[in-house]
């Protein structure tokens, strides 16, 4: 509405009252026009596009009231003004609790109205940004989020969207970097507590009576610095979601605490003596095996039991490899979307190939991280085995090919093996497939098919995912 003047309907079955507001609002910069019934406001309402209305409450056909539910029908986030005669302020504060943004009693001052209009028009600006945002946001973190046409991504993306709205508390497991992050932000976002608040929380980050406080709050001289009451985070995500990152670092003790509080719903502040009911959904994450902390006593099993009620596995990036150019196109277009001053507008083809063959320690995140480290210092528009020697540290794709043909690490299939040093000599050859399949010794046709997944994954046709 910021480049156009707001448009006003103006209804009074006095139609030298309705011209002469609707000429007032017009000289205060309003595109207002006037009608002399109810009957025709509410066809004009329905016909052609009105910000707000100002209509009288006693109309003879049409009235006030019944307007007002017309236009709530048609756009219940438009404001009416009513205006009436002193005698009939009942009907006028009825009319506020069917909805009307205001009333004022004849006769009033034009700045009056004007006042109250624009004050309507800006609640229903911030309303529509509000929920615009909200949208955005929940777009934004979805399931959709997770980048990726692998089957071990769609599992977790379909997992995602069935137990969204459930109560339940979810363990996410994965390796650092994988995502747990975004998967407890799509939790949220698919669910019906989207419109709440949204808490996160590392439980590696905090010494254990700062991390006490921060999740179930304090009361007022509960301890040295306590110089004020605070909710605590249970208190601050009531009706969302509580994310509890690194949960298998937490102590015993708050494990004890957190065990309590999924099981009855209620949360005691530290020094308090009563418990405050809370209704939040629990998300927790963790890298480490919950299973062999708890048979070691570092973790209680009774939480395991609680919290394990719907687990989410998350694939490391190794795991998932045909995601990879997608996510480099991804972590591409966000990173020049920050630094619109690089060069940078692509990846070869050979250094597509390459960094699918990475081990990727650090998984999504070291992904997106070594993305904009290109986007940031390389000078070509494509990125090419050059770029990538000169500014990703421990390239490797992959070394245990190289040299000796010393291996290390896990064992693959040989499949995978094929596949990857297929990748590994197509990128030692600057993407060149005829001489690649020469010096493999193989025909055209043995190497298309040794680089299946990475070609489908290459033809033309979203930090963590």
């Amino acid at each position: 509405m910021a480049d156009r003047r707001a448009r006003v309907l103006v209804a009074d079955d006095n139609r030298e009252m309705a011209q002469a507001i609707a000429d007032g609002l017009v000289a205060r910069g309003y595109d207002a026009f006037a009608v002399a019934s109810g009957r025709e406001a509410a066809a004009r309402l329905d016909a052609e596009p009105v910000d707000a209305v100002v209509t009288d409450l006693r109309m003879p056909d049409v009235d006030g009231l019944e307007l007002l539910a017309t236009s709530r029908r048609l756009d219940a986030t438009r404001p009416v003004i009513v205006m009436t005669a002193y005698s009939a302020i009942d009907t006028a504060v009825e009319s506020i609790r069917r909805g009307a943004y205001h009333y004022l009693t004849k006769p009033f001052k034009q700045d009056e109205l004007a006042i109250f209009l624009g004050r309507a028009l800006d609640d229903v600006n911030v309303r529509r940004e509000a929920s615009t945002l909200k949208t955005t946001l929940r777009a934004r973190f979805s399931a959709t989020s997770l980048i990726g046409t692998s089957r071990s991504i769609v599992a977790v993306r379909e997992r995602i969207q069935r137990v969204a709205d459930a109560p339940t508390p979810v363990i996410v497991l994965g390796e650092t970097g994988t995502g747990k992050g975004l998967v407890a932000r799509a939790l949220h976002a698919d669910s019906r507590r989207a419109s709440k608040a949204y808490v996160a929380v590392n439980c590696a980050a905090l010494p254990e009576p700062l991390l006490e406080s921060e999740l179930f709050g304090h009361v007022k001289g509960a301890f040295t610095g306590a110089v004020a009451e605070r909710g605590g985070l249970f208190a601050e995500a009531d009706g969302g979601s509580l994310f509890l990152d690194e949960i298998g670092d937490m102590p015993p003790a708050l494990q004890a605490k957190l065990l309590h509080v999924l099981e009855s719903g209620t949360v005691r502040p530290v020094g308090a003596s009563r418990e405050v009911a809370v209704d939040v959904r629990v998300v927790a994450a963790t890298h480490r095996d919950l299973g062999a902390l708890a048979r070691e006593g570092k973790f209680r099993q009774d939480l395991l039991y609680r919290l394990d009620v719907v687990p989410i596995v998350l694939p490391s990036l190794r795991e998932r490899r045909e995601d990879i150019p997608a996510l480099l196109e991804h972590f591409l277009a966000a990173s020049r979307a920050r630094h619109p001053a690089s060069s940078v507008r692509g990846f070869g083809a050979a250094a597509v190939a390459a960094l699918s063959a990475r081990r990727w320690p650090g998984n999504v995140r070291e992904l997106a991280h070594t993305v904009e480290r290109l986007v940031l210092l390389a000078h070509a528009p494509e990125i090419g085995l050059d770029e990538l020697r000169e500014f990703v540290p421990g390239e490797d794709a992959p070394r245990s090919l190289e040299g000796d043909l010393e291996f290390g690490g896990d064992i693959i299939p040989l499949r995978d093996l094929e596949r990857r040093y297929a990748a590994w000599a197509l990128a030692q050859t600057g993407g060149h497939r005829g001489k690649t399949a020469e010096k493999l010794g193989v025909d055209p046709k043995t190497l298309r098919k040794w680089l299946g997944e990475v070609e489908r994954q290459s033809a033309p046709d979203d930090e963590d995912a």
